[in-house]
C-alpha cells in the first residue's frame, strides 16, 4: 500500500488550465491521541471523506445503512435463472476525464486507473433518424463548439444566424457563484428557448445535460445546465468522451477501496443506519445506532436527500433553526427506471457500448454491458447472448419495463426476436433535485456546528463540479474542514477552469451581458 502521508493526490488531465484548489497545510499525521470522526454514508462522498481522514491518522468509523458500499453506485449479487452469479446495480455511470477528484480517490487502489476503460464515442440518436457523435469533435473550446456545429446534422450553419446571441454568449464565461445569480431563477427549458437552439440540437446535445440530473428541463435550474455546459463542453478541454469500469462497481472500485480503508484502521459498519446524533458534553456528538452509541469528535454527513432530511429530523439538537429548515426543504428528483436484460442472442456487432436516445418515449439511453464489463462479457461469450441495460429518467408512475423493451426493439430491431433469459429492474427516486430558485436555499459543506460537515452531490459549493465529481469533491472538502481544525494537512483538489477559457470570448460575453 502507498504510505498514508504519500497517498496520490487528485491531478489534472490534459487540460493545462485546470484550477488547483489548495488545502490548508499542517501535519501529515495526527500525533498523540487521534481525534475520532464518524462518516455517515458509504457512497462516493463518504468514501472520499473517510479516505483522507484515515490517511491523516484520524480514527474513522464509516456507517452505511445498506449492506454494500458505493451509494448510488453500489452493486449486489444476484443469481440468474441459469444458475450463474451476476452483479446487479442501479445502472450505467460515465466517469468523465474532468472528474479529477473522483479519479484521485480511485487512484488510491488503482494508480494507473486500469479498472477503467474508455468508450470510443458518445453517440446520440433521435427517433427522427438524426444521429450525433462526439468522437471527432475537438476537445478544446471554442473549437469544440464550432466543431460540433460543423459536424452535427442537427445544427446547420444557417441555424447560427437564428441564435439569440445575447442569451447564448454569457455561456462562454460561466463563473461561480455568478452563474447562480444570473440563471438560478430560470428553468433549463426557458434558457434553451431564449437562446433559440434548433429543436433537434436541443434533443440530441443539450437535453443530455439536463437528463443527467434525472429531472425534467422545466423543473431544473438553468444555472445547473449552464454549469454543465462549462464543465463538459465550453470550459474544459477534456472533452465529452468518458471511461467506464471494466468490471461491476464492487469488484472494480469499492471492494479494493474498502480493503484500503481497512488497512488504514477504518471501522466500516455496513448494514448500520444511524438513528440520530446527540450533542456530547464538551464537543462532538454521540452517534446512535441499533448496535449502541459511539462518541465522535467530528461528523461528516454524506447522505442522500431523504437520508439527510430524516437524520436531521431525528436529531433535534443538530444545527440551528434556519439550517434545519433548509435541509427540510430539500427535494428529490422524479423516479428513474433501470432495466437490465440478459438476451439469448447478441445485438449487432456495430452497436455502441452506450447510446443516448431522444424521441423514443421514456427511453433515455441504452447500454450494451458486454461491450466493456468483464462479467457481462464472460456471460455473453458463454451463452452466445448479450446483456443490455435500459434507462428512463424523470418517469411517470405508469412507465413499465415492458415499455422500455418495446423502445429497445425500435432502436435495435435485431432484438425483436430475442428471448429474455433473465431480467432485473430497479425503480428508484433518491437523486437530488436542483429546482429553479433552489440554490440559495441549498446547504453548504459547513454547518452551524463546526464539528459537523455535509458532503454529497446535493451540497452547494462554489467550485465548478457536478454529479459524481461534486460528491467526491465535497467529501474531501468536508474532511478538510475537520483536518484544518486539528492542524492536519488537507487534500489538494483540482477542478476544470473556474471561468471561460478565452479572453476575447470572455470580453464578448461580458459586453453581451451588460447590453
Amino acid at each position: 500500500m502507498t504510505p498514508p502521508d504519500r497517498a496520490p493526490a487528485p491531478r489534472r488531465g490534459r487540460d493545462r488550465r485546470a484550477a488547483l484548489v489548495r488545502a490548508a497545510d499542517g501535519a501529515a499525521r495526527a500525533v498523540g491521541p487521534a481525534p475520532r470522526c464518524a462518516v455517515v454514508g458509504g457512497g462516493i462522498a463518504g468514501l472520499a471523506a473517510a479516505t483522507i481522514l484515515a490517511e491523516r491518522g484520524v480514527r474513522v468509523t464509516l456507517y452505511e445503512r445498506e449492506e454494500t458500499l458505493g451509494g448510488r453506485l453500489a452493486g449486489w449479487s444476484t443469481t440468474l435463472s441459469d444458475g450463474s452469479a451476476a452483479t446487479m446495480s442501479r445502472g450505467f455511470h460515465a466517469f468523465f476525464r474532468q472528474y479529477y477528484n473522483l479519479r484521485g480517490l480511485l487512484r488510491r487502489t488503482d494508480p494507473a486507473l486500469d479498472g477503467l476503460t474508455g468508450l470510443a464515442d458518445y453517440p446520440l440518436r433521435h427517433s427522427s433518424g438524426l444521429h450525433d457523435s462526439f468522437a471527432r469533435v475537438p476537445r478544446t473550446p471554442p473549437w469544440s463548439a464550432l466543431g460540433f456545429a460543423a459536424l452535427s446534422p442537427s445544427f446547420g450553419w444557417r441555424d447560427l444566424g437564428r441564435l439569440n446571441a445575447g442569451a447564448a454568449l454569457p455561456l462562454l464565461d460561466v463563473r461561480l457563484p455568478d452563474v447562480y445569480e444570473r440563471y438560478d431563477d430560470v428553468s433549463a427549458r426557458e434558457l434553451l428557448d431564449r437562446i433559440r437552439f434548433p429543436r433537434a440540437a436541443e434533443h440530441l446535445a443539450f437535453e443530455v445535460f439536463s437528463r443527467s440530473f434525472f429531472a425534467d428541463p422545466r423543473e431544473l435550474s438553468a444555472a445547473e445546465l449552464a454549469l454543465m455546459f462549462h464543465i463538459y463542453f465550453l470550459g474544459s478541454s477534456e472533452g465529452l468522451l468518458f471511461d467506464v469500469p471494466n468490471e461491476p462497481y464492487p469488484q472494480a472500485l469499492w471492494d479494493p477501496l474498502a480493503r484500503y480503508l481497512d488497512g488504514h484502521g477504518v471501522d466500516i459498519r455496513t448494514g448500520t443506519p444511524v438513528e440520530c446524533l446527540v450533542p456530547a458534553p464538551g464537543e462532538g456528538h454521540a452517534v446512535v445506532t441499533s448496535a449502541g452509541t459511539q462518541h465522535a469528535d467530528a461528523v461528516v454527513l454524506a447522505l442522500d436527500t431523504a437520508g439527510l432530511r430524516d437524520l436531521v429530523a431525528r436529531s433535534p439538537a443538530l444545527g440551528d433553526t434556519e439550517w434545519r429548515a433548509r435541509v427540510g426543504r430539500l427535494r428529490t428528483a422524479p423516479p428513474f427506471l433501470v432495466s437490465r436484460l440478459w438476451l439469448d442472442r447478441p445485438v449487432r456487432a456495430d452497436r455502441p457500448g452506450f447510446l443516448g436516445t431522444s424521441g423514443y418515449g421514456p427511453l433515455d439511453n441504452i447500454s450494451v454491458l458486454d461491450r466493456w464489463e468483464g462479467e457481462a462479457s464472460r456471460w455473453a461469450r458463454r451463452t452466445g447472448g448479450s446483456v443490455v441495460e435500459l434507462h428512463a429518467y424523470a418517469i411517470d408512475a405508469g412507465v413499465t419495463p415492458g415499455a422500455l423493451q418495446e423502445r429497445l426493439r425500435q432502436v435495435y430491431p435485431e432484438t425483436r426476436g430475442a428471448r429474455i433469459l433473465d431480467q432485473r429492474h430497479e425503480r428508484r427516486a433518491d437523486c437530488p433535485l436542483f429546482p429553479v430558485g433552489g440554490h440559495r436555499d441549498r446547504p453548504a459543506v459547513s454547518t452551524p456546528d463546526p464539528t459537523v460537515t455535509l458532503a454529497g452531490d446535493l451540497v452547494r459549493t462554489d467550485l465548478p463540479v457536478a454529479l459524481m465529481e461534486r460528491a467526491a469533491t465535497t467529501g474531501f472538502l468536508a474532511a478538510n474542514a475537520h483536518l484544518r481544525r486539528w492542524g492536519l494537512r488537507g487534500q489538494t483538489l483540482w477542478t476544470v477552469p473556474r471561468r471561460g477559457r478565452s479572453t476575447p470570448l470572455r470580453t464578448l460575453a461580458r459586453l453581451s451581458a451588460s447590453g
